[in-house]
C-alpha cells in the first residue's frame, strides 16, 4: 500500500490502527534506552503497595507506540515528508503490562503550504485506547505531507 498524499487526507475522516499488546520485554527496553528505571515500571514488589496494585508502562511508551501504531497503517509510507510536533498530549489512565493498544485517529485539520505548493500539513486527534475501550491517552499529532 502506498501512502496517502495531502490532498487525499479529509477533515473528520476517521479510522483506527490495529492493536498491539505490551510485553515485559517492551518496557524493559524502554527502559533502558531511555535510562527511566523509575519503581513504577521496573518494580512488582513495590508497585503491589501502590492505588495501581502493579507495575504501569511508561507514559512515553504508550505516546512512542501510538506513533508506530499510525505508521503501521501504511497511510504515510511515502508521502510523511517530517513529524512536526505534538499538541496537548493526556496521560489519562494507566496502561498495565499486558494491556492490548490500538489508536482511534481522526483528521483535525488540514493547511496546504502556502511557500511550498509540493506539501501540506495534517493534525490528527489520536486516542489511545485499551483492550477494555478505556482511553488511555489522547492528543494531536501533526505532519507534513507531499502533494501528488
Amino acid at each position: 500500500m502506498r501512502g496517502k498524499y495531502f490532498d487525499e487526507w479529509n477533515e473528520n475522516e476517521g479510522f483506527e490502527t490495529r492493536s498491539r499488546t505490551i510485553t515485559e520485554a517492551d518496557v524493559v527496553m524502554f527502559a533502558g534506552m531511555t535510562g527511566d528505571y523509575n519503581e513504577l515500571h521496573t518494580n512488582e514488589e513495590y508497585m503491589k503497595g501502590t492505588q495501581f496494585g502493579r507495575r504501569i508502562v511508561h507514559g512515553l511508551l504508550g505516546l512512542s507506540i501510538s506513533h508506530g501504531l499510525l505508521f503501521r497503517t501504511g497511510f504515510l509510507d511515502g508521502t510523511a515528508i517530517a513529524f512536526v510536533g505534538i499538541e496537548d498530549w493526556k496521560f489519562i489512565a494507566p496502561i498495565y503490562f499486558g494491556d492490548t493498544i490500538r489508536a482511534r485517529v481522526k483528521v483535525a485539520g488540514k493547511i496546504p503550504s502556502k511557500s511550498k505548493k509540493d506539501r501540506g500539513i495534517i493534525m490528527l486527534y489520536l486516542e489511545l485506547l485499551n483492550q477494555d475501550n478505556v482511553i488511555v491517552q489522547s492528543g494531536y499529532k501533526t505532519l507534513m505531507m507531499k502533494r501528488a
